[in-house]
């Protein structure tokens, strides 16, 4: 397993689009992606559980990814958020 945490930049936090995009990459992936934030976990391929986390500006989450392709998604997660969030 993979981890990595993030802390989000944007004001706006991880609403709609951004959160969408997201989904979008990490479906690209076979292993299992999730998102944790204060022991809260969803996962990464689904755009409600994602948005219900209430991901805001300057928070801090957790990415897993778990299984095969494993490196390549957090790599690639890591990227997205970097550039987008």
């Amino acid at each position: 397993m993979k981890s990595f945490t993030f802390t989000i930049t944007d004001p706006e936090g991880f609403h709609a689009r951004p959160a969408g995009m997201f989904v979008k990459e990490a479906k690209k992936y076979s292993c299992i992606t999730t998102v944790v934030k204060d022991g809260k976990r969803a996962d990464a391929r689904k755009m409600f559980g994602l948005m219900g986390l209430g991901i805001k500006g300057g928070q801090t989450i957790t990415i897993e990814t778990e299984g095969e392709q494993e490196e390549e998604a957090a790599a690639a997660l890591q990227e997205f958020l970097t550039a987008n969030l």
